[in-house]
């Protein structure tokens, strides 16, 4: 019997909305059909009425790539109604790397526990910055006003992440 146990899937609206939103982000979803058919690979069943709802609510919209393809696709972070679609890891760890260059106070770690400081009112976009950026270290973010705390997977990982957000952080005020 094999003592490692897969994480459970909660089958929420609020998680099938992030799961949908990452989907549309990383792929190029032409229709609902498609966009159904990649939900269902990542253990969420719907009905097309439902995701036609979800989308809505989502506030995704149809936009020409620059394939020309008609994709779906949702608005930026913090109201920008610049549609985010499309982007790889790479491209999205480019974009973490602005954000904690221009928002990074400090960073500090206590075994598997990551406090990164912003400025005040900065903490939740940098916490959100981080959650759309896959990275494999880090299980979770919280944010308050000026502080992100970071779990990461491994119980004595913190230092090693707490050294990857400063040295981004140094890259910004260096450069």
């Amino acid at each position: 019997m094999s003592s490692s146990k897969a994480t459970p899937r909660i089958a929420t609206k609020v998680a099938r909305h992030s799961q949908i939103i990452e989907l549309l982000v990383v792929n190029t979803v032409e229709s609902q059909a498609q966009l159904g058919e990649l939900l269902a690979q990542k253990g969420f069943g719907v009905t097309q009425a439902t995701l036609s709802r979800d989308l809505d609510e989502l506030g995704a919209y149809k936009v020409v790539d620059p394939n020309g393809h008609t994709v779906y696709a949702v608005p930026q972070d913090g109201g920008d109604s610049t549609p985010r679609l499309g982007e790889t890891p790479s491209s999205m760890r480019t974009r973490l790397e602005r954000v904690v260059g221009e928002l990074l106070s400090s960073a500090t770690h206590s075994a598997n526990i990551v406090v990164l400081r912003t400025p005040p009112g900065a903490a939740q976009y940098l916490a959100s910055a981080i959650d759309h950026t896959a990275m494999a270290d880090i299980i979770g973010t919280i944010a308050g006003d000026d502080t992100v705390l970071l779990v990461t997977k491994d119980a004595r990982g913190g230092s090693a992440v707490a050294r990857d957000f400063a040295a981004m952080g140094a890259k910004k005020s260096a450069g």
